[in-house]
């Protein structure tokens, strides 16, 4: 359901990226075409090459996404097979969630282990199991976990003897689809300028050109509207992480919740007011922003609330409960 529901959204956003904007230009520019001889042609140069940084910028995004960070995954999990910091898991759950006749059984886990700071925590992880027979995860069995000291890249935790490999033919189909999307791009610029530019050059060329406005969109879609979220859930990329895998549990006093006055999908964001003793006996407030359920807004008149903290930096704070449901 969940997967359906992205699919949706992805296709739902990237209508408004592509189609939408060349669908509106050429609507417009059938019924209203622009008066090339006026355009000040270094005006023009200037948006082509705006539009091509933009293209460059996006094409090198996703060859890093899509090609080069398979390398860096493989690099990151020999590193931690290297020098990861070993702790031993406690197997709280597992549930089978392959298909039958599939390679490999896949399991999700709820684990229970202590982090780099000895804290425990409870943490999902997705796991194949090559060796079915010797029936390594199941509950109440422990296996061997490795995790980043830094918490800088991702995976931050393997188990342990995990082998990376690198699929070959996967890669080159990649590169493939990538590079017809490099020349599909390529493509639109010799088409519109042998249809668009009336021998005037690239005169024809403005801020609402689809070679303007798709790159800018989809740009906008892989930066703005991540730090967007980041903005709205209160912290960066990899915060919640770096909180849990090193971060101390307490008990805070729950001082006050407030709404904000921003809603998310009809959701209120509350902002709540914590007081707290850190491992120094210092007492501590903290803010903290989340979006609420509405199905779920006793939780904001409870007295406590259970919280991680970063021993280095103890302002910053997450809720246990949020902790929970990362995997």
């Amino acid at each position: 359901m969940s997967r359906g529901f992205g699919i949706f959204w992805g296709l739902y956003m990237l209508f408004f990226a592509i189609p939408f904007p060349m669908i509106l230009y050429y609507s417009i520019k059938s019924s209203d075409p622009p008066q090339l001889a006026d355009t000040n042609p270094w005006f023009a140069l200037g948006i082509l090459a705006l539009s091509v940084i933009l293209w460059i910028i996006l094409l090198i995004g996703y060859f890093r996404k899509w090609i080069i960070s398979n390398f860096i995954g493989k690099r990151n999990i020999e590193y931690l097979n290297k020098s990861g910091v070993p702790r031993k898991a406690e197997i709280i759950d597992a549930v089978k969630i392959s298909k039958e006749g599939s390679k490999y059984d896949t399991y999700e886990l709820k684990l229970s282990f202590k982090n780099l700071v000895d804290t425990e925590i409870i943490q999902k992880a997705s796991v194949n199991d090559s060796k079915p027979q010797q029936r390594r995860f199941e509950a109440g069995k422990k296996v061997d976990l490795l995790i980043d000291k830094e918490m800088k890249k991702t995976p931050y935790f393997v188990f342990a003897g995990t082998e990376a490999r690198i699929n070959i033919p996967v890669i080159f189909l990649i590169c493939l689809g990538w590079s017809a999307l490099a020349v599909l791009i390529f493509g639109y610029y010799v088409y519109a300028y042998q249809t668009e530019n009336a021998g005037m050059g690239w005169r024809f060329i403005f801020f609402w050109h689809p070679l303007l406005i798709c790159p800018a969109v989809l740009l906008f879609y892989r930066g703005g509207l991540s730090l967007l979220l980041s903005k709205i859930g209160g912290g960066k990329k990899g915060e919640a992480e770096l909180i849990k895998f090193k971060g101390i549990k307490t008990t805070a006093k729950l001082i006050s919740a407030n709404q904000t006055g921003t809603y998310i999908n009809e959701q209120p964001m509350i902002l709540f007011k914590l007081e707290y003793t850190d491992d120094q006996n210092r007492i501590r407030r903290a803010e903290i922003k989340k979006i609420v359920n509405l199905l779920d807004l006793n939780s904001v008149q409870q007295k406590t609330v259970d919280i991680f903290y970063l021993k280095e930096n103890p302002d910053r704070i997450a809720f246990a409960s949020d902790l929970e449901k990362i995997s």
